[in-house]
């Protein structure tokens, strides 16, 4: 499946009653679909390589042909992303790496949109909650992804799920006759 472009932002901080989390995901511009997230007490590189990892891991173990090649991943300007370590991880799978403007909101609007209904949806949904720490904002992260990639309807792809906007895809390009 060949994706136009990628874009990664970390969540803005979660308190648990353990201490701060951080969430971060890296979700597919073209289908909406969520294809890496991680819940880390830090939110250093590590946070955000292992999502690449996770993304690069959820394509390559897909149905489809998928590659790097053009593959552009976008982030703000966060120090995890312009590390030297990250930018050798995007290096080494063959993704370009793009940093947007600081201050410019609309350079990140999907994601800001994305982390939006993440913290509305789930963490932010009953105030009186406490989370107790880690692995429960992780497991709750786990469910609600799910939910985000095979139910929730986007205005953006036909108001279709990011999972049913991929199979229609792969449904197209499998019944394209190949021209020679």
């Amino acid at each position: 499946m060949r994706r136009a472009n990628e874009i990664l932002k970390t969540a803005s901080a979660v308190w648990t009653l353990a201490g701060f989390v951080y969430v971060a995901f890296l979700v597919d511009v073209c289908s909406r679909r969520i294809l890496g997230w991680r819940v880390m007490s830090s939110k250093h590189t590590p946070l955000v390589t292992s999502v690449v990892e996770q993304a690069l891991f959820t394509r390559r173990r897909g149905e489809f042909d998928f590659t790097t090649t053009g593959l552009v991943h976008h982030s703000d300007a966060g120090s995890q992303y312009t590390s030297v370590a990250f930018s050798k991880e995007l290096r080494e799978a063959g993704i370009t790496g793009s940093i947007g403007s600081v201050g410019d909101a609309l350079d990140n609007a999907l994601m800001e949109s994305t982390i939006g209904l993440y913290k509305t949806e789930l963490i932010d949904v009953d105030r009186r909650r406490s989370w107790t720490g880690r692995a429960e904002v992780e497991h709750e992260t786990t469910t609600w992804v799910h939910w985000y990639n095979t139910e929730h309807l986007h205005s953006a792809i036909g108001y279709t799920a990011p999972a049913e906007c991929e199979n229609r895809y792969r449904q197209n390009v499998a019944s394209t006759p190949e021209v020679a």
